[in-house]
C-alpha cells in the first residue's frame, strides 16, 4: 500500500505550468502562489523569456520541468538535451516516437551536459502521447492501429529500454504503465482536473486523487490553479483533496 501524503509531500507532486507570454507574468504568477515547489516552462515561455526564466525560478529555490518536447533526428535531439541539462532543470522531454537510437543519444548527452557545466543530471522524461489525441483521432487522423492504451505502454517500454528515467503519460493509462514499468520509473501526469473543473482541450482526464491512486509520480495541473479567482487557494485545495483522499 503507498505511503499516505502529507499536504507537504502533495504540494511536492504538483507542477504547475507557466503557460504565460512573458517573464513579467511569469513571476508575477510564481509570486502569487509561494507554496508550489515545481513549475513547468514550456515552449511558450521559453521562446519569449529564453533560459532567464529559468534562472528566476532557480533564485526563488523552485524545481523546474522544462517541457520543450524535443523531436527530432538523432544528432539534433542530443544536442538540444545537452545544452538544456546545462541549465540545471530537474525534468527535460522528449517524443518517445523519435524512436530509440534518438531517445538513447538524447539521454547520454543529457549526462554529458549536465557533466560539464556542473549541474545535476536531470530526469529525461518521453511522452508517450499527447493528452488532446483521443481514441478516434489516433486511429483516423495519426492511422495508428494498436488501441490507444497499448500505444502508450509500447512508447513508455521504448523509453525505459532506451534508459530514460520516465515519461509523460495520461493518468488514465498511468495503472497499466506502472504495473509493467515498476514503481521507480516517473510518471509525469497532465490532463488532472479537480471535480467540477472544465477539461478544456484535455481530452483523457483524471481527479487529482484518482491520478495518484492511479500511480502518478507527479501531476501537472495547471487552468484549475492558475485561472482560479484565488490561485494560491485552488492550490491548497487540490494539496487537501490528494492528502485527504489519497
Amino acid at each position: 500500500m503507498a505511503q499516505k501524503l502529507t499536504t507537504q509531500s502533495a504540494a511536492e507532486r504538483i507542477i504547475v505550468p507557466l503557460d504565460v507570454p512573458t517573464m513579467e507574468d511569469a513571476i508575477a504568477l510564481v509570486d502569487t502562489i509561494p507554496n508550489v515547489t515545481f513549475w513547468k516552462v514550456g515552449l511558450e515561455l521559453f521562446v519569449s523569456a529564453g533560459p532567464a526564466i529559468l534562472e528566476q525560478l532557480k533564485q526563488r529555490q523552485k524545481r523546474i520541468f522544462l517541457d520543450l518536447k524535443f523531436h527530432d533526428i538523432p544528432n539534433t535531439m542530443a544536442g538540444a538535451c545537452r545544452a538544456a541539462a546545462g541549465y540545471g532543470v530537474d525534468l527535460i522531454t522528449v517524443h518517445a516516437p523519435a524512436g530509440k537510437v534518438a531517445l538513447q543519444a538524447a539521454q547520454a548527452a543529457a549526462m554529458e551536459g549536465a557533466a560539464a557545466t556542473g549541474c545535476a543530471s536531470p530526469n529525461l522524461i518521453a511522452v508517450t502521447l499527447l493528452t488532446s489525441i483521443n481514441p478516434r483521432a489516433l486511429a483516423f487522423e495519426l492511422k495508428v492501429s494498436l488501441e490507444l492504451q497499448d500505444y502508450a505502454l509500447q512508447m513508455a517500454l521504448l523509453a525505459q529500454d532506451s534508459g530514460l528515467r520516465g515519461i509523460v503519460c495520461s493518468p488514465q493509462e498511468a495503472e497499466a504503465l506502472r504495473r509493467v514499468c515498476g514503481d521507480e520509473f516517473l510518471l509525469v501526469c497532465p490532463g488532472v482536473r479537480p471535480a467540477g473543473s472544465a477539461k478544456g482541450d484535455q481530452q483523457r482526464a483524471m481527479t487529482p486523487s484518482q491520478a495518484i491512486a492511479a500511480g502518478a509520480s507527479y501531476l501537472v495541473i495547471g487552468r484549475p490553479i492558475t485561472q482560479a479567482e484565488n490561485p494560491a487557494t485552488a492550490f491548497q485545495q487540490i494539496c487537501d483533496e490528494i492528502t485527504i483522499n489519497g
